[in-house]
């Protein structure tokens, strides 16, 4: 990769750009992102391109060409973007930014450069890593040559996070930076330089000045990384974790049985968020195994006998929810998601305590609705003791639960249950307003048919309310 000195350029975008370019008799790169995964063989959906010259006007040229006109200009950077989202014919790329070649300075509380024109390398030298400042011509005279003035192919050859100038500069300029450094090293599978890692720890605090939003959207492309342990760990052994996340941060050092888990809070929870990476790529369930112990370093008690305790760590963990996810921004339809999976998450191994009984089966099927394949998978994720047998043993019991729901679930059909009477065929049955009394009845239903008293049909429990009607509405006392 190293001795590479050309990049293929034959997407029809960048072959565009490069006609464009030609005509407007200006030079024109495609820079950081794409660049880097091209290199690396991977894909990318955005490009951005550095014009040696005026990129606003650049850019309405290229869109004029395309037959677009959703240019989003931001005069102050020189820059200008085109959507391309919905565009069939761009073959996967999503989004073009164009951008004046430029030289930025910052003051300490802000994370807005002030901007002047600047060469090439001004602008590789202002970007974040120097796997990210590397560039490539699009026009025919330069075609696919390659400009890399701070050794980015090496590093991507080294597997080497590392910054174009000093890092304390670099980190100063933009805070941000510091964080996805740890993505990149997350993302990549990438080693941080020694010397990057320690002005990371140095100028953590400057994360202050940057948007909520930002970190959190970093935070999330961590967790959404092939192996989030790898940035969650740098995050704990910078500090950054303390100032990102607390909560999780707060796990670190807090001992609990060796039973079926690591005895270390947090390292028991990265190796469970690994575990689901490996499952899953749902986001919000690797959310939910971050976060499924988080209340344990609240709820920790020793008990004789038994040792290290955590009661109601599942029901408290799960009211925590509501101000983190208003803390770090975090999309409020998922809430309710996060909330029961964390809430339910002890249950399935509480069936097998209880030697399987449909009932309780019943209930579990019941409260975890549509939730219940996702809460069945964080279960498994949970087990992460060193020991094989006992390991085997827990995994054995969830698929004897996993085997009895299916069976349960075929006769009482109770996945995303809906009572087969609702309340206002009750209030007309029992001519009765709407009030406390209709719940009452409603709730009796749901516990004749989790006990297994009658089955979950209309007609039966119908019946099972005409009998309960005398009961409770005829005869409340």
């Amino acid at each position: 990769m190293k001795n590479k000195t050309r990049l293929e350029i034959a997407h029809p975008l960048l072959v565009a750009v490069g006609s464009v370019a030609e005509k407007s008799k200006v030079k024109a790169f495609v820079v950081g992102g794409y660049v880097r995964d091209q290199l690396l063989g991977r894909e990318s959906r955005d490009v951005d391109v550095v014009v040696l010259g005026d990129g606003i006007e650049f850019a309405k040229r290229f869109a004029k060409l395309l037959g677009k006109g959703n240019v989003v200009v931001y005069d102050r950077f020189g820059t200008a973007m085109l959507d391309l989202i919905g565009s069939s014919s761009e073959n996967g790329i999503e989004k073009i930014e164009f951008v004046t070649a430029r030289k930025e300075s910052y003051s300490k509380d802000s994370r807005k450069p002030d901007v002047e024109v600047g060469t090439l390398e001004d602008d590789l030298s202002r970007r974040d890593f120097t796997i990210n400042a590397i560039a490539a011509s699009v026009t025919e005279d330069r075609l696919g040559e390659l400009v890399d003035p701070f050794g980015g192919r090496e590093d991507l050859e080294k597997g080497l996070i590392r910054t174009p100038l000093d890092p304390e500069r670099t980190f100063d300029d933009d805070p941000l930076r510091l964080l996805r450094a740890i993505r990149f090293a997350a993302q990549l599978g990438f080693e941080i330089e020694k010397k990057v890692l320690a002005a990371i720890m140095r100028r953590k605090e400057r994360l202050s000045i940057v948007s909520q939003e930002r970190i959190t959207d970093e935070f999330m492309k961590i967790l959404g990384s092939p192996e989030p342990s790898v940035g969650f760990k740098l995050m704990h052994d910078t500090g950054v974790m303390r100032l990102v996340f607390p909560e999780v941060a707060d796990m670190a050092g807090v001992e609990q049985r060796d039973e079926y888990h690591h005895k270390d809070v947090f390292l028991h929870t990265l190796k469970v968020v690994d575990n689901i990476a490996e499952m899953s790529s749902n986001l919000w369930l690797r959310f939910v195994a971050l976060v499924h112990d988080i209340a344990k370093p609240r709820t920790k008690a020793f008990r004789e006998g038994v040792g290290w305790t955590f009661h109601g760590h599942d029901e408290i963990g799960a009211r925590m929810m509501k101000g983190i996810f208003q803390r770090m921004r975090l999309p409020f339809d998922q809430l309710e998601y996060v909330e029961k999976l964390v809430r339910l998450h002890l249950r399935p191994m509480a069936v097998v305590d209880q030697t399987v009984t449909d009932s309780a089966v019943r209930r579990l099927l019941f409260e975890s609705g549509e939730e219940i394949d996702d809460l069945m998978m964080l279960c498994r994720a949970d087990i992460t003791s060193k020991n094989p047998q006992l390991v085997q043993r827990f995994m054995r019991n969830y698929d004897i639960v996993s085997k009895k729901m299916k069976e349960v679930e075929e006769k009482d059909r109770l996945r995303a249950f809906q009572p087969p009477v609702r309340g206002d065929e009750i209030m007309r049955v029992c001519n009765l307003e709407p009030g406390p009394l209709v719940g009452k009845l409603k709730k009796m239903i749901e516990e004749a048919i989790l006990e297994g008293v009658i089955p979950n049909e209309h007609d039966a429990a119908l019946e099972y309310l005409l009998k309960m009607r005398e009961k409770v509405v005829e005869r409340p006392n």
